[in-house]
């Protein structure tokens, strides 16, 4: 939640799937977890997944507010995925053969001080876009100064082929939701549930963050169901999300086999129960 959803796959699904393997458990749970887990965490800062800020750019709140607003859903999505996740690999914690003890990689002084800079500087301002990205770029630059990490190494986990197309596509269909009503009419009428389940479709139809800007033109009768369905939206398919592609590369970096049709079968069980739970935990606590 500290981390960028992106970030978090691609930090945490080799350290998750090496530590399974020196331990001798099956990988699949920690590999499919890194994914799903990240997803339904980053409903809690408005750093965590981009979404949160396109779609609440207007409230301006500091993220202790954000989250105070969010933790009931953020709580009840990851208490959720966790049992879906356990019942599903029950069988699996066990069965793996240990590996030969290597090296399990870690975040490392430098990678916990940012971090935890990030996290706090998320937390206590307004806009934290900026200071953020000039602490990651910071962690980023003294790696590369210091040899721990080259150009290709971030070449090779992020395609920026992909990166500027999800950005044609953001601006595209901004640019449509400022002439065409459509979306913003239907989610001004819609209600919470109708609202996340409209925007988890169109996360996986085009991603979800040119959905984020198509259904956020307008100011939507729901905004924190609309959210619940755009972060939790892309558990469903490896097309709702950019951090799927980052998930799948740093899997394939370890030698993992990460299947896509794994995930949807996965994700057609969890992402509803789980959208489920944070939906009826938003309606508790608001007594609607």
């Amino acid at each position: 939640m500290l981390l960028n959803l992106d970030t978090a796959v691609a930090f945490l699904t080799p350290v998750l799937v090496l530590a399974s393997r020196r331990r001798g458990l099956s990988e699949e749970p920690f590999l499919y977890g890194s994914l799903f887990m990240a997803n339904s965490a980053s409903l809690l800062l408005p750093g965590s997944n981009l979404t949160n800020l396109l779609v609440l750019e207007r409230e301006h709140v500091a993220g202790a507010v954000f989250a105070a607003r969010m933790a009931p859903a953020w709580t009840a999505a990851v208490a959720m995925t966790a049992a879906v996740l356990v019942v599903w690999f029950r069988r699996s914690f066990s069965d793996g053969e240990p590996s030969l003890p290597g090296a399990v990689p870690g975040a490392g002084a430098l990678g916990l001080l940012a971090t935890a800079t990030a996290g706090a500087l998320v937390v206590a301002l307004r806009s934290p876009a900026l200071p953020v990205l000039g602490v990651g770029a910071a962690a980023v630059a003294v790696d590369l100064a210091r040899g721990r990490m080259s150009a290709p190494d971030i070449t090779e986990i992020i395609d920026i082929e992909v990166l500027v197309g999800l950005f044609a596509l953001a601006v595209a269909l901004g640019t449509l939701a400022g002439s065409w009503s459509g979306p913003g009419s239907l989610l001004q009428s819609a209600t919470a549930w109708e609202t996340a389940a409209i925007a988890a479709v169109g996360a996986v139809l085009v991603n979800n963050l040119p959905a984020a800007v198509l259904f956020s033109a307008r100011s939507p009768a729901h905004p924190r169901a609309l959210l619940v369905g755009l972060d939790l939206g892309p558990n469903l398919a490896v097309t709702g999300s950019l951090s799927a592609l980052l998930w799948y590369r740093s899997a394939q970096r370890v030698a993992a086999r990460p299947s896509v049709r794994r995930v949807s079968a996965i994700g057609v069980v969890l992402m509803p129960c789980s959208a489920a739970a944070a939906l009826l935990a938003l309606r508790i606590v608001s007594g609607n």
